[in-house]
């Protein structure tokens, strides 16, 4: 049976990818550096996720960590990541480029959006750095951007819901805004009644014991185990949501 909502993992490996898809997921968002907000991964990445994952696979294009205003060089870069990306067979990026003043950069968007062929475009939380949320996602509306994922400008989706609740409105017939930070399988359900959104986006993730023998006690912060996705939170989500 079809899941009734879209759940979206954010996957900072081929491994967590995988884990994604065997929990349930219904897409993914391929990163690297969680632990920064994420950036873009390799293309060694990249293709092995396509290779592995037969759900939607989206791939995050974000230069470095840090603020979303960005140089000519580094769209540059976000240009041929992109194009890297539909070369491999992606179903879809995920961008986001403000300007000083606060707002989405129109014209550095579309000239990104140019480059993407048949894919698909999510805006992401630089969403939420913008001054005014309900233009933004007017701008985003303008340049043809398939979803926005927000937490409505707060820390956490939860803080943020009745604020989603309003983009999720503005938003209906025209472009998904899709709640994600914090989302969980206690408290999806209760945003989905709370906000009217039809797509969610989580994260997921633990961290697995090091599987070192020999460890430098005076670097024990270098050894610790992988933060991988996991399939068992991830099907607990999709599992609460077919329960409405």
């Amino acid at each position: 049976m079809a899941l009734p909502y879209t759940l979206e993992v954010a996957a900072n490996s081929v491994a967590s990818a995988i884990a994604a898809q065997q929990g349930g997921a219904s897409r993914v968002e391929l990163c690297s550096a969680l632990e920064l907000g994420g950036i873009t991964p390799s293309v060694a990445q990249i293709a092995m996720a396509r290779e592995h994952v037969h759900i939607p696979l989206y791939v995050l294009i974000r230069p470095r960590a840090g603020d979303f205003l960005y140089t000519d060089l580094e769209c540059e870069q976000m240009q041929r990541d992109i194009e890297t990306c539909e070369a491999l067979g992606c179903d879809g990026v995920v961008i986001g480029v403000l300007n000083a003043e606060g707002d989405v950069d129109v014209a550095r968007c579309k000239s990104l959006m140019n480059a993407v062929g048949r894919m698909g475009v999510t805006f992401h939380r630089a969403f939420d750095l913008t001054r005014d949320l309900e233009r933004a996602l007017e701008d985003l509306i303008t340049l043809g951007v398939e979803r926005v994922l927000t937490s409505g400008g707060q820390v956490s989706a939860i803080d943020g819901a009745m604020t989603l609740r309003k983009l999720v409105t503005q938003g209906i017939g025209c472009i998904s805004v899709m709640p994600g930070a914090g989302i969980s399988a206690t408290n999806i359900a209760g945003l989905v009644a709370t906000t009217g959104a039809r797509e969610f986006h989580a994260s997921a993730k633990r961290q697995l014991p090091s599987g070192m023998q020999y460890q430098r006690p005076a670097l024990d912060d270098m050894e610790a185990g992988e933060i991988r996705s996991d399939a068992a939170q991830i099907a607990d989500m999709v599992a609460a949501l077919r329960r409405l």
